[in-house]
């Protein structure tokens, strides 16, 4: 009887930590973008996109990393094919989940990557659509505190080219930390709000 119960002990306890071919293929990639190998973690997430074809965040980390790859970038074609190959991922995640606040200022990201890289070029036609992206993501959620801090960095960074004080918005990023401290994140691989960098732009803000 002793065994049995141990048999089933053991059981119950396999089955809670056995892992979903999804889950372990997201950790995967989550492992190798840490590592900084960028463009393994995109395609994987490209894959993991393949077969979870009604789930969003596969492609929506796919258009992450590429986005965030894209920064830093002296070729205007690497650039401009990184950044398209991340539009074509961002497609996918927003048709499979509308009016969701996290693609929308991953849009307004994307169209950053292009500003950062050549103002002059992209930043007229950009930028306005930047700021309905992000009235718009604020709306669906007020008190998500990615969206309050994503606002608030693009609206610092616009304070800054124009020669403008940055102060103003340090409260809206306190308000997203104070939010962010407090979520709860529910849904497995949703993303998390990043504290250190919040408390990192805080203090260029205030400084």
């Amino acid at each position: 009887m002793k065994n049995l119960f141990l048999f089933i002990g053991l059981f119950i306890a396999l089955n809670v930590t056995a892992q979903t071919p999804y889950q372990t293929g997201m950790q995967k990639a989550f492992s190798l973008w840490e590592q900084g190998k960028m463009t393994e973690a995109s395609q994987l997430f490209e894959r993991i996109s393949k077969v979870e074809t009604e789930n969003w965040l596969p492609s929506y980390y796919a258009a992450t990393v590429e986005i965030i790859g894209s920064f830093g970038l002296k070729d205007e074609a690497i650039l401009t094919a990184k950044l398209t190959k991340a539009q074509e991922f961002l497609d996918v995640a927003a048709s499979l989940s509308e009016n969701n606040p996290e693609i929308i200022i991953t849009q307004a990201l994307l169209n950053l990557g292009y500003i950062a890289y050549d103002g002059q070029k992209y930043g007229m036609t950009l930028s306005g659509k930047n700021n309905q992206l992000y009235a718009q993501a604020l709306q669906i959620a007020p008190q998500n505190p990615r969206v309050i801090l994503g606002k608030a960095e693009w609206e610092i960074g616009a304070a800054s080219f124009f020669g403008n004080s940055t102060k103003p918005y340090c409260e809206e990023i306190k308000r997203a930390i104070t939010i962010g401290k407090k979520e709860k994140v529910e849904q497995e691989f949703y993303p998390k709000f990043m504290l250190e960098r919040a408390e990192q732009v805080l203090k260029q803000c205030e400084g």
